[in-house]
């Protein structure tokens, strides 16, 4: 990459260690990067959240906050959560390696550093931030609902309408609904999605295909709210079996489970479903669920959380 291009690019290098700094900073400064200094885990932390970096180099041992506390500290703000931290640290033994990493670390390099070596490894985190940026640019600009979470099922981002949609239901510090967790978790089958039911409207969860191991990336759709079933009857001159059925109808179930759900045989329901269509002139379900919110108006009660359309 041009050193043009990196320019756009910011470094917060945080050593208290004079020496260190002036080192990294000559290279980086150099190989074309913006470069920011804090002398502090404190002052670190203060730095991020007011102008976030895009990458942080951290030195793991501090006086005061050292570079573990920092790091972890950095993973639970939304703001500063993203920002890949690459250690910088004198300990090489196993436990304080995996110590870095547990707290959110993506990669370390040793002291006394090689700027050669530094400057590989930010390239290549950095390069794998751009990518996930444009995927990101992509589905804002797409007007998608994205979600990236990490394998606690905690926000790592959204786009600004899944922002928008999740804010009444994300539980503190950024965790998914407990429903949506428990979702997340491998199970056998597995369910093609998820449904919460907050405000009186229906967000479906569904995963898509990530490149990165460490999060899952979730498309949301929200549906309006659905008309309770006496809303339907009254709107579209239905009876009060078929506003029953096609009240479960626009919630999303198949005739087979709507005919377990009011204990009716499955041909008594696709009769009910011939003569739904029949009076609302239409030919799908599609169209008849969509005939069903638009004209059938009638909130439903708010629930805090839903569950699975599938477990209704």
């Amino acid at each position: 990459m041009s050193n043009a291009k990196r320019e756009s690019e910011a470094v917060l290098i945080v050593d208290d260690q004079p020496d260190n700094l002036a080192l990294l900073h000559c290279a980086l400064h150099g190989d074309g990067y913006t470069v920011r200094v804090a002398t502090s885990g404190a002052l670190a932390l203060d730095s991020a959240r007011c102008v976030p970096p895009d990458l942080i180099l951290l030195d793991a041992l501090m006086p005061g906050l050292d570079g573990f506390e920092t790091c972890r500290r950095l993973k639970e703000d939304f703001v500063t959560r993203e920002i890949p931290v690459v250690f910088m640290t004198g300990l090489t033994n196993t436990e304080d390696i995996l110590r870095g990493f547990r707290t959110g670390g993506a990669d370390y390099v040793t002291k006394p550093v090689q700027p050669a070596e530094v400057l590989a490894r930010i390239e290549v985190h950095l390069r794998n931030r751009r990518r996930m940026a444009e995927t990101q640019q992509a589905a804002d600009a797409a007007g998608d609902a994205i979600v990236s979470v990490d394998a606690g099922s905690r926000l790592v981002w959204a786009t600004p309408l899944a922002q928008r949609w999740l804010a009444p239901v994300l539980e503190p510090d950024g965790y998914l609904p407990a429903p949506v967790r428990r979702w997340l978790q491998p199970s056998s089958p597995p369910e093609s999605s998820v449904t919460l039911t907050a405000n009186g409207r229906r967000l479906i969860f569904s995963q898509l295909r990530s490149d990165d191991p460490a999060t899952t990336l979730l498309l949301v759709r929200r549906h309006e709210p659905v008309p309770e079933p006496e809303a339907l009857m009254r709107s579209l001159q239905l009876t009060a079996r078929e506003g029953e059925v096609l009240y479960w109808v626009a919630i999303g179930k198949t005739n087979p489970e709507i005919a377990q759900i009011l204990n009716s045989s499955r041909r008594t329901i696709n009769k009910h479903m011939e003569h739904i269509f029949m009076k609302l002139g239409v030919e799908t379900r599609t169209a008849a669920t969509t005939l069903a919110l638009s004209k059938g108006r009638l909130a439903m009660p708010a629930i805090a959380y839903g569950v699975s359309a599938s477990t209704l």
